[in-house]
């Protein structure tokens, strides 16, 4: 689940998305202050809250970091307006240490490289193309699901017939301070632990 609010664009509503992927078409439908978007097949993709301030504090900011407490208020939200929907989210950090087990070469691209990468309790087959990312490195993986500082948000994807679930990311992309210009992934120090959160102001 993502969240995105920003008072000054589109006035007091909270935007909650609940599947990655955009719907080609979708179906709102009314019921209070809420706004249910659905999918071609009725499967709710997201929901729009409005009079968003009057159900919790929030800043002006076009991210809202998801947590069990907003959970519980959006859930209390929905039964508050009739709606009969358990959200189930996914409370895991989203930018985690990452560690690259292995690098090879994309059968279809030359710059492109296919990294296995360890997170942790699971490994995830990303494709990088990155000049300077090598087996044996630390890196800051950003899983399906994250939100980019530049609002991107993170989806399963085939590069050139290849499978790619996350990314490896840049400091620049991260929006890190004095990120440099040229093209890399950020390679974090050795003894960063494998599958730990990785903070990112977005």
């Amino acid at each position: 689940m993502n969240a995105f609010y920003n008072k000054q664009g589109i006035g007091d509503v909270l935007l909650v998305q609940l599947q990655t992927e955009t719907p080609e078409k979708i179906h709102p439908e009314q019921t209070g202050d809420i706004t249910l978007i659905k999918d071609a097949s009725g499967a709710i993709a997201g929901f729009n809250l409005f009079n968003a301030s009057e159900y919790m504090e929030l800043e002006s900011a076009a991210s809202v970091e998801v947590t069990e407490g907003l959970v519980t208020v959006l859930q209390n939200a929905l039964e508050k307006n009739g709606v009969d929907y358990i959200l189930e989210v996914d409370l895991s950090p989203k930018f985690v240490v990452g560690y690259v087990e292995s690098k090879e070469k994309h059968p279809n691209a030359d710059k492109l490289n296919i990294c296995q990468v360890a997170v942790g309790s699971e490994q995830l087959q990303i494709v990088c193309g990155a000049p300077n990312v090598e087996a044996g490195q630390k890196v800051v993986v950003a899983k399906v699901g994250a939100v980019m500082p530049s609002g991107m948000i993170i989806k399963d994807a085939e590069l050139r017939g290849v499978a790619s679930s996350g990314m490896i990311c840049s400091a620049k992309e991260l929006a890190l301070p004095n990120a440099p210009q040229e093209k890399g992934i950020l390679v974090l120090p050795e003894d960063a632990e494998t599958g730990s959160p990785f903070e990112v102001k977005a």
